[in-house]
């Protein structure tokens, strides 16, 4: 895998244009585009840049975390709190992610998307109202293990760190098992439409436009 160096101002340019041209692939009016990485590669900061992108272009924009969407407490800690493969299958609410998120921006669906579900810091939903996202809008969602649940991207970015920096900056270090999981199951890298390599925060490179 070939990777060029590139500024996050020129990656995000580049990413909004591209983004800016495609087209649904499933007929309907909504794009849906995925910034995947580990906690420690901090992939809502690209997101929202994506976001603010889009935004200037004229597109209505729907950023979502799978942060927002983690299961209650009750469910994450069957196992104990550093459980990595509860952490990889258990800690977020895909059926929810499908439910809230991806069903309304299916062909003939209402637009009415629900930005986030639960609050793990008073472990109660967050009660939100729900955004209607305008035909011709972006759904960006960002956060870990997004490729290998068959969500209905049009766009995939995988932010990629070695070995070495994925320890090195991860808060929670009970939790890397979980990320090897991730690369031997789904090898995020080779699924995604397009890898940045984060291992310097300061000096991203990529692999390109699809």
């Amino acid at each position: 895998m070939k990777f060029e160096p590139i500024t996050w101002e020129r990656l995000t340019d580049a990413l909004a244009a591209h983004v800016d041209g495609l087209t649904p692939a499933d007929g309907g009016p909504w794009l849906k585009v995925a910034v995947d990485g580990p906690p420690a590669a901090r992939p809502e900061e690209p997101a929202e840049r994506l976001a603010e992108a889009l935004l200037v272009r004229g597109r209505a924009v729907a950023a979502v975390g799978t942060g927002g969407f983690l299961r209650p407490a009750s469910l994450r800690y069957e196992y104990g709190k550093e459980d990595p493969d509860a952490y990889y299958n258990g800690w977020f609410d895909t059926g929810a992610l499908w439910r809230e998120v991806f069903a309304p921006l299916e062909p003939g669906g209402s637009g009415r998307v629900l930005p986030d579900l639960w609050d793990p810091v008073t472990d109660r939903a967050t009660r939100s109202p729900y955004r209607t996202l305008a035909p011709g809008g972006v759904l960006v969602l960002h956060g870990p293990f997004l490729l290998g649940h068959w969500f209905p991207f049009d766009l995939t970015v995988h932010l990629r760190l070695s070995p070495g920096a994925l320890a090195r900056r991860t808060e929670q270090p009970w939790t890397l098992p979980a990320f090897e999981r991730y690369e031997a199951e789904v090898a995020p890298a080779e699924a995604a439409d397009i890898v940045v390599r984060a291992d310097d925060p300061r000096h991203p490179a990529w692999t390109g436009l699809p």
